[in-house]
Protein backbone atom coordinates (compact mmCIF):
# COMPACT_ATOMS: atom_id res chain seq x y z
CA UNK A 1 0.00 0.00 0.00
CA UNK A 2 1.32 3.45 -0.89
CA UNK A 3 1.40 6.21 1.75
CA UNK A 4 2.05 9.94 1.26
CA UNK A 5 4.03 11.54 4.06
CA UNK A 6 5.36 14.86 5.35
CA UNK A 7 8.38 14.72 7.64
CA UNK A 8 11.06 16.86 9.30
CA UNK A 9 14.67 15.72 8.93
CA UNK A 10 17.59 16.14 11.36
CA UNK A 11 18.34 19.58 9.99
CA UNK A 12 14.81 20.79 10.66
CA UNK A 13 13.91 20.81 6.97
CA UNK A 14 10.52 19.64 5.78
CA UNK A 15 10.34 16.73 3.33
CA UNK A 16 7.48 15.19 1.35
CA UNK A 17 7.30 11.90 -0.46
CA UNK A 18 5.71 8.46 -0.67
CA UNK A 19 6.51 5.07 0.79
CA UNK A 20 5.24 1.54 0.07
CA UNK A 21 4.31 -0.45 3.21
CA UNK A 22 1.87 -3.07 4.47
CA UNK A 23 0.14 -0.59 6.80
CA UNK A 24 0.56 2.84 8.34
CA UNK A 25 2.48 1.55 11.40
CA UNK A 26 5.09 -0.13 9.21
CA UNK A 27 5.38 3.04 7.10
CA UNK A 28 5.95 5.24 10.20
CA UNK A 29 8.52 2.80 11.60
CA UNK A 30 10.41 2.80 8.30
CA UNK A 31 10.54 6.60 8.20
CA UNK A 32 11.62 6.86 11.84
CA UNK A 33 14.51 4.46 11.21
CA UNK A 34 15.76 6.99 8.68
CA UNK A 35 15.85 9.65 11.41
CA UNK A 36 12.76 11.47 10.17
CA UNK A 37 10.03 12.95 12.36
CA UNK A 38 6.63 12.19 10.83
CA UNK A 39 4.29 15.18 10.85
CA UNK A 40 1.66 13.76 8.49
CA UNK A 41 1.02 10.45 6.75
CA UNK A 42 -1.99 9.16 4.86
CA UNK A 43 -2.84 6.52 2.22
CA UNK A 44 -2.62 7.62 -1.39
CA UNK A 45 -5.96 8.77 -2.75
CA UNK A 46 -6.99 6.11 -5.26
CA UNK A 47 -10.56 7.27 -5.77
CA UNK A 48 -10.21 7.15 -9.57
CA UNK A 49 -8.64 3.72 -9.40
CA UNK A 50 -11.36 2.54 -7.01
CA UNK A 51 -14.00 3.62 -9.51
CA UNK A 52 -12.27 1.64 -12.25
CA UNK A 53 -11.96 -1.38 -9.99
CA UNK A 54 -15.72 -1.47 -9.63
CA UNK A 55 -15.92 -2.10 -13.37
CA UNK A 56 -15.47 -5.89 -14.01
CA UNK A 57 -13.26 -5.29 -17.05
CA UNK A 58 -10.65 -3.50 -14.93
CA UNK A 59 -11.14 -5.56 -11.77
CA UNK A 60 -9.29 -8.67 -12.86
CA UNK A 61 -5.92 -10.35 -12.92
CA UNK A 62 -4.86 -11.96 -16.18
CA UNK A 63 -3.77 -15.56 -16.50
CA UNK A 64 -0.37 -14.25 -17.61
CA UNK A 65 0.03 -12.42 -14.26
CA UNK A 66 -0.73 -15.60 -12.33
CA UNK A 67 1.76 -17.60 -14.44
CA UNK A 68 4.51 -15.08 -13.73
CA UNK A 69 3.54 -15.01 -10.06
CA UNK A 70 3.79 -18.81 -9.84
CA UNK A 71 7.20 -18.79 -11.54
CA UNK A 72 8.48 -16.18 -9.10
CA UNK A 73 7.17 -18.06 -6.07
CA UNK A 74 8.68 -21.33 -7.31
CA UNK A 75 12.10 -19.68 -7.68
CA UNK A 76 11.96 -18.02 -4.26
CA UNK A 77 10.81 -21.19 -2.48
CA UNK A 78 13.62 -23.14 -4.16
CA UNK A 79 16.00 -20.55 -2.69
CA UNK A 80 14.66 -21.43 0.78
CA UNK A 81 12.99 -18.03 1.27
CA UNK A 82 10.22 -18.10 3.88
CA UNK A 83 6.61 -17.98 2.68
CA UNK A 84 5.95 -14.66 4.42
CA UNK A 85 8.95 -13.01 2.79
CA UNK A 86 8.08 -14.53 -0.60
CA UNK A 87 4.66 -12.91 -0.65
CA UNK A 88 6.01 -9.64 0.75
CA UNK A 89 8.63 -9.40 -1.97
CA UNK A 90 6.28 -10.26 -4.81
CA UNK A 91 3.40 -8.24 -3.39
CA UNK A 92 5.39 -5.02 -3.19
CA UNK A 93 7.06 -5.45 -6.58
CA UNK A 94 4.17 -6.54 -8.80
CA UNK A 95 2.88 -3.90 -11.22
CA UNK A 96 -0.76 -5.02 -11.25
CA UNK A 97 -2.52 -3.01 -8.49
CA UNK A 98 -5.29 -5.58 -8.01
CA UNK A 99 -2.80 -8.42 -7.65
CA UNK A 100 -0.60 -6.34 -5.35
CA UNK A 101 -3.54 -5.55 -3.08
CA UNK A 102 -4.58 -9.21 -2.88
CA UNK A 103 -1.04 -10.44 -2.23
CA UNK A 104 -0.58 -7.97 0.62
CA UNK A 105 -3.83 -9.30 2.11
CA UNK A 106 -2.32 -12.79 1.82
CA UNK A 107 0.71 -11.48 3.73
CA UNK A 108 -1.58 -10.23 6.51
CA UNK A 109 -3.24 -13.67 6.72
CA UNK A 110 0.14 -15.44 6.82
CA UNK A 111 1.25 -13.12 9.64
CA UNK A 112 -1.94 -14.11 11.44
CA UNK A 113 -0.93 -17.78 11.30
CA UNK A 114 -2.91 -18.99 8.28
CA UNK A 115 -1.45 -21.54 5.87
CA UNK A 116 -0.65 -20.52 2.29
CA UNK A 117 -3.58 -22.49 0.85
CA UNK A 118 -6.05 -20.98 3.33
CA UNK A 119 -4.74 -17.46 2.65
CA UNK A 120 -5.01 -17.97 -1.11
CA UNK A 121 -8.51 -19.47 -0.86
CA UNK A 122 -9.83 -16.08 0.29
CA UNK A 123 -9.17 -14.71 -3.20
CA UNK A 124 -11.11 -17.02 -5.55
CA UNK A 125 -11.15 -14.47 -8.38
CA UNK A 126 -7.38 -14.96 -8.73
CA UNK A 127 -6.66 -18.39 -7.26
CA UNK A 128 -9.08 -21.09 -8.40
CA UNK A 129 -10.07 -24.20 -6.43
CA UNK A 130 -7.59 -26.11 -8.55
CA UNK A 131 -4.79 -23.71 -7.61
CA UNK A 132 -5.64 -23.77 -3.90
CA UNK A 133 -5.87 -27.56 -3.76
CA UNK A 134 -2.55 -27.91 -5.55
CA UNK A 135 -0.92 -25.57 -3.02
CA UNK A 136 -2.52 -27.51 -0.17
CA UNK A 137 -1.12 -30.77 -1.55
CA UNK A 138 2.31 -29.13 -1.82
CA UNK A 139 2.15 -28.01 1.79
CA UNK A 140 1.22 -31.48 2.96
CA UNK A 141 3.97 -33.16 0.91
CA UNK A 142 6.62 -30.55 1.74
CA UNK A 143 7.28 -29.81 -1.94
CA UNK A 144 5.73 -26.35 -2.20
CA UNK A 145 8.44 -25.15 -4.62
CA UNK A 146 7.67 -27.97 -7.08
CA UNK A 147 3.96 -27.29 -6.70
CA UNK A 148 4.28 -23.69 -7.86
CA UNK A 149 6.46 -24.87 -10.75
CA UNK A 150 3.76 -27.40 -11.74
CA UNK A 151 1.12 -24.68 -11.48
CA UNK A 152 3.08 -22.29 -13.69
CA UNK A 153 3.57 -25.03 -16.30
CA UNK A 154 -0.09 -25.99 -16.17
CA UNK A 155 -1.37 -22.42 -16.43
CA UNK A 156 1.04 -21.76 -19.28
CA UNK A 157 -0.24 -24.79 -21.21
CA UNK A 158 -3.85 -23.96 -20.47
CA UNK A 159 -3.37 -20.35 -21.55
CA UNK A 160 -1.70 -21.39 -24.80
CA UNK A 161 -4.45 -23.83 -25.74
CA UNK A 162 -7.35 -21.58 -24.71
CA UNK A 163 -5.93 -18.43 -26.30
CA UNK A 164 -5.30 -20.19 -29.60
CA UNK A 165 -8.87 -21.51 -29.62
CA UNK A 166 -10.25 -18.04 -28.86
CA UNK A 167 -8.01 -16.34 -31.41
CA UNK A 168 -9.42 -18.66 -34.06
CA UNK A 169 -12.80 -16.96 -33.61
CA UNK A 170 -11.48 -13.39 -33.92
CA UNK A 171 -11.22 -13.44 -37.71
CA UNK A 172 -14.74 -14.76 -38.40
CA UNK A 173 -16.15 -12.33 -35.81
CA UNK A 174 -14.42 -9.46 -37.60
CA UNK A 175 -15.72 -10.58 -40.99
CA UNK A 176 -19.28 -10.94 -39.66
CA UNK A 177 -19.10 -7.49 -38.06
CA UNK A 178 -17.85 -6.01 -41.35
CA UNK A 179 -20.62 -7.76 -43.27
CA UNK A 180 -23.29 -6.40 -40.91
CA UNK A 181 -21.82 -2.88 -41.08
CA UNK A 182 -21.88 -2.99 -44.89
CA UNK A 183 -25.47 -4.24 -44.90
CA UNK A 184 -26.63 -1.49 -42.52
CA UNK A 185 -24.89 1.14 -44.67
CA UNK A 186 -26.53 -0.24 -47.80
CA UNK A 187 -30.01 -0.38 -46.26
CA UNK A 188 -29.86 3.09 -44.70
CA UNK A 189 -28.01 5.13 -47.34
CA UNK A 190 -27.89 3.50 -50.75
CA UNK A 191 -31.11 1.47 -51.02
CA UNK A 192 -33.46 4.37 -50.03
CA UNK A 193 -32.03 6.61 -52.78
CA UNK A 194 -32.27 3.90 -55.42
CA UNK A 195 -35.71 2.92 -54.13
CA UNK A 196 -36.99 6.45 -54.64
CA UNK A 197 -35.94 6.34 -58.30
CA UNK A 198 -37.62 2.95 -58.86
CA UNK A 199 -40.85 4.02 -57.12
CA UNK A 200 -41.04 7.18 -59.21
CA UNK A 201 -40.90 5.07 -62.36
CA UNK A 202 -44.06 3.21 -61.26
CA UNK A 203 -42.51 0.03 -62.60
CA UNK A 204 -43.49 -3.34 -61.15
CA UNK A 205 -40.59 -4.78 -59.13
CA UNK A 206 -39.91 -8.45 -58.28
CA UNK A 207 -40.72 -9.84 -54.85
CA UNK A 208 -37.09 -10.00 -53.71
CA UNK A 209 -36.69 -6.27 -54.44
CA UNK A 210 -39.85 -5.53 -52.42
CA UNK A 211 -38.34 -7.45 -49.51
CA UNK A 212 -35.15 -5.37 -49.74
CA UNK A 213 -37.16 -2.13 -49.76
CA UNK A 214 -39.21 -3.33 -46.78
CA UNK A 215 -36.08 -4.10 -44.77
CA UNK A 216 -34.59 -0.75 -45.75
CA UNK A 217 -37.76 1.02 -44.57
CA UNK A 218 -37.41 -0.75 -41.21
CA UNK A 219 -33.85 0.52 -40.82
CA UNK A 220 -34.69 4.08 -41.82
CA UNK A 221 -38.09 4.69 -40.23
CA UNK A 222 -38.28 2.16 -37.39
CA UNK A 223 -34.71 1.98 -36.15
CA UNK A 224 -35.77 2.78 -32.58
CA UNK A 225 -38.11 -0.22 -32.49
CA UNK A 226 -35.42 -2.40 -34.04
CA UNK A 227 -32.89 -1.23 -31.44
CA UNK A 228 -35.32 -1.97 -28.61
CA UNK A 229 -36.08 -5.39 -30.10
CA UNK A 230 -32.34 -6.10 -30.44
CA UNK A 231 -31.69 -5.11 -26.81
CA UNK A 232 -34.57 -7.29 -25.62
CA UNK A 233 -33.35 -10.18 -27.75
CA UNK A 234 -29.75 -9.93 -26.48
CA UNK A 235 -30.96 -9.46 -22.91
CA UNK A 236 -33.14 -12.54 -23.23
CA UNK A 237 -30.23 -14.62 -24.53
CA UNK A 238 -27.97 -13.42 -21.69
CA UNK A 239 -30.66 -14.19 -19.10
CA UNK A 240 -31.37 -17.63 -20.55
CA UNK A 241 -27.65 -18.35 -20.80
CA UNK A 242 -27.31 -17.84 -17.04
CA UNK A 243 -30.01 -20.36 -16.17
CA UNK A 244 -29.15 -24.01 -15.68
CA UNK A 245 -31.17 -25.04 -18.73
CA UNK A 246 -29.56 -22.28 -20.79
CA UNK A 247 -26.04 -23.25 -19.77
CA UNK A 248 -26.78 -26.84 -20.67
CA UNK A 249 -28.25 -25.89 -24.06
CA UNK A 250 -25.29 -23.64 -24.91
CA UNK A 251 -22.79 -26.28 -23.77
CA UNK A 252 -24.52 -28.98 -25.80
CA UNK A 253 -24.79 -26.73 -28.88
CA UNK A 254 -21.08 -25.95 -28.71
CA UNK A 255 -20.22 -29.64 -28.82
CA UNK A 256 -22.28 -30.44 -31.90
CA UNK A 257 -21.76 -27.49 -34.24
CA UNK A 258 -20.02 -28.90 -37.33
CA UNK A 259 -16.23 -28.50 -37.13
CA UNK A 260 -16.43 -26.03 -34.22
CA UNK A 261 -17.91 -28.72 -31.98
CA UNK A 262 -14.94 -30.98 -32.66
CA UNK A 263 -12.61 -28.18 -31.54
CA UNK A 264 -14.57 -27.62 -28.32
CA UNK A 265 -14.64 -31.34 -27.48
CA UNK A 266 -10.88 -31.63 -27.86
CA UNK A 267 -10.40 -28.45 -25.82
CA UNK A 268 -12.46 -29.79 -22.90
CA UNK A 269 -10.80 -33.23 -23.09
CA UNK A 270 -7.40 -31.52 -23.04
CA UNK A 271 -8.42 -29.48 -20.00
CA UNK A 272 -9.82 -32.56 -18.23
CA UNK A 273 -6.70 -34.64 -18.87
CA UNK A 274 -4.32 -31.82 -17.91
CA UNK A 275 -6.15 -30.95 -14.69
CA UNK A 276 -6.49 -34.55 -13.61
CA UNK A 277 -2.90 -35.50 -14.41
CA UNK A 278 -1.49 -32.50 -12.54
CA UNK A 279 -3.61 -33.18 -9.47
CA UNK A 280 -3.12 -36.95 -9.42
CA UNK A 281 0.66 -36.59 -9.81
CA UNK A 282 0.59 -34.11 -6.92
CA UNK A 283 -1.02 -36.68 -4.64
CA UNK A 284 -4.53 -35.22 -4.52
CA UNK A 285 -7.20 -37.95 -4.02
CA UNK A 286 -9.17 -39.01 -7.08
CA UNK A 287 -12.52 -37.87 -5.70
CA UNK A 288 -11.20 -34.40 -4.86
CA UNK A 289 -9.50 -34.15 -8.25
CA UNK A 290 -12.80 -34.91 -10.01
CA UNK A 291 -14.69 -32.35 -7.91
CA UNK A 292 -12.14 -29.60 -8.58
CA UNK A 293 -11.90 -30.39 -12.31
CA UNK A 294 -15.70 -30.32 -12.53
CA UNK A 295 -15.76 -26.80 -11.07
CA UNK A 296 -13.36 -25.38 -13.67
CA UNK A 297 -14.21 -27.35 -16.83
CA UNK A 298 -16.45 -24.47 -18.12
CA UNK A 299 -18.93 -26.73 -19.90
CA UNK A 300 -22.18 -27.88 -18.31
CA UNK A 301 -22.24 -31.23 -20.14
CA UNK A 302 -18.72 -32.21 -19.05
CA UNK A 303 -19.40 -30.83 -15.58
CA UNK A 304 -22.38 -33.18 -15.23
CA UNK A 305 -20.26 -36.09 -16.52
CA UNK A 306 -17.56 -35.42 -13.92
CA UNK A 307 -20.11 -34.94 -11.13
CA UNK A 308 -21.73 -38.28 -11.98
CA UNK A 309 -18.31 -39.92 -12.21
CA UNK A 310 -17.39 -38.53 -8.79
CA UNK A 311 -20.52 -40.13 -7.31
CA UNK A 312 -19.65 -43.47 -8.92
CA UNK A 313 -16.02 -43.30 -7.80
CA UNK A 314 -17.19 -42.52 -4.29
CA UNK A 315 -19.37 -45.64 -4.48
CA UNK A 316 -16.32 -47.75 -5.34
CA UNK A 317 -16.21 -47.78 -9.15
CA UNK A 318 -13.02 -47.19 -11.10
CA UNK A 319 -12.75 -43.93 -13.03
CA UNK A 320 -12.60 -45.77 -16.36
CA UNK A 321 -15.86 -47.59 -15.58
CA UNK A 322 -17.52 -44.33 -14.52
CA UNK A 323 -16.59 -42.68 -17.83
CA UNK A 324 -17.22 -45.66 -20.12
CA UNK A 325 -20.93 -44.97 -20.83
CA UNK A 326 -20.50 -41.31 -21.77
CA UNK A 327 -20.58 -40.56 -25.51
CA UNK A 328 -18.69 -37.29 -24.97
CA UNK A 329 -15.71 -39.27 -23.64
CA UNK A 330 -13.84 -41.07 -26.47
CA UNK A 331 -13.24 -44.77 -26.06
CA UNK A 332 -9.47 -44.29 -26.46
CA UNK A 333 -9.40 -42.04 -23.38
CA UNK A 334 -11.42 -44.58 -21.37
CA UNK A 335 -9.09 -47.38 -22.43
CA UNK A 336 -5.98 -45.36 -21.57
CA UNK A 337 -7.42 -44.49 -18.14
CA UNK A 338 -8.09 -48.20 -17.54
CA UNK A 339 -4.48 -49.02 -18.44
CA UNK A 340 -3.29 -46.31 -16.06
CA UNK A 341 -5.41 -47.71 -13.24
CA UNK A 342 -4.16 -51.26 -13.81
CA UNK A 343 -0.48 -50.24 -13.96
CA UNK A 344 -0.60 -47.58 -11.25
CA UNK A 345 0.52 -44.92 -13.74
CA UNK A 346 -2.76 -43.04 -14.09
CA UNK A 347 -1.14 -39.62 -13.62
CA UNK A 348 1.44 -40.20 -16.35
CA UNK A 349 -1.15 -41.73 -18.69
CA UNK A 350 -3.40 -38.70 -18.27
CA UNK A 351 -0.40 -36.45 -18.87
CA UNK A 352 0.25 -38.26 -22.16
CA UNK A 353 -3.40 -37.90 -23.17
CA UNK A 354 -3.25 -34.22 -22.24
CA UNK A 355 -0.35 -33.65 -24.63
CA UNK A 356 -2.20 -35.62 -27.32
CA UNK A 357 -5.36 -33.52 -27.04
CA UNK A 358 -3.37 -30.29 -26.89
CA UNK A 359 -1.84 -31.16 -30.25
CA UNK A 360 -5.29 -32.07 -31.53
CA UNK A 361 -6.64 -28.67 -30.43
CA UNK A 362 -3.82 -26.88 -32.23
CA UNK A 363 -4.44 -28.90 -35.40
CA UNK A 364 -8.21 -28.35 -35.18
CA UNK A 365 -7.70 -24.60 -34.80
CA UNK A 366 -5.43 -24.46 -37.84
CA UNK A 367 -7.94 -26.49 -39.88
CA UNK A 368 -10.86 -24.34 -38.77
CA UNK A 369 -9.07 -21.09 -39.57
CA UNK A 370 -8.14 -22.44 -42.99
CA UNK A 371 -11.80 -23.28 -43.70
CA UNK A 372 -13.36 -20.14 -42.25
CA UNK A 373 -11.41 -17.64 -44.34
CA UNK A 374 -12.67 -18.67 -47.81
CA UNK A 375 -16.19 -19.46 -46.55
CA UNK A 376 -16.55 -16.03 -44.95
CA UNK A 377 -15.20 -14.19 -47.98
CA UNK A 378 -17.55 -16.06 -50.33
CA UNK A 379 -20.53 -15.50 -47.99
CA UNK A 380 -19.78 -11.78 -47.77
CA UNK A 381 -19.50 -11.53 -51.54
CA UNK A 382 -22.72 -13.47 -52.16
CA UNK A 383 -24.67 -11.41 -49.61
CA UNK A 384 -23.57 -8.08 -51.06
CA UNK A 385 -24.09 -9.42 -54.60
CA UNK A 386 -27.69 -10.47 -53.92
CA UNK A 387 -28.46 -7.09 -52.36
CA UNK A 388 -26.98 -5.18 -55.28
CA UNK A 389 -28.76 -7.40 -57.82
CA UNK A 390 -32.08 -6.78 -56.05
CA UNK A 391 -31.85 -3.03 -56.52
CA UNK A 392 -29.87 -2.81 -59.76
CA UNK A 393 -32.06 -5.16 -61.84
CA UNK A 394 -35.08 -2.82 -61.67
CA UNK A 395 -32.77 0.11 -62.60
CA UNK A 396 -31.59 -1.88 -65.61
CA UNK A 397 -35.20 -2.60 -66.62
CA UNK A 398 -36.07 1.10 -66.36
CA UNK A 399 -33.12 2.02 -68.56
CA UNK A 400 -34.04 -0.67 -71.09
CA UNK A 401 -37.69 0.43 -71.33
CA UNK A 402 -36.66 4.07 -71.65
CA UNK A 403 -34.42 3.32 -74.60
Amino acid sequence: MLFLYKTINKNGEREEGSIEALNVDVAIASLQRKGLVVSSIKPEDNSDGDILRKIPFFNKVSNKDVVILSRQMSTLFEAQVSALRVFKLIGTETENPILRENLLQVVDDLQGGASISVALSKHPSIFSDFYVNMVKAGEESGHIDQTFSYLADYLDRNYEVSSKAKNALIYPAFVIFTFMAVMVLMFTVIVPKIGAIIKDSAQEVPIYTKIVFWVSDLFVNNWVLMLIALIIFIGGIVWYGRTKEGKRWISNTRLYIPYVGDLYRKLYLSRFSDNMSTMVLSGIPMLKALEVTSSIIENQIYKEILDESAVKVKAGQALSAALSDKREIPNILVQMVRVGEETGELGNILKTMSKFYQREVMNAVDTLVGMIEPVMIVSLGVGVGILLASVLMPIYNIASSAS
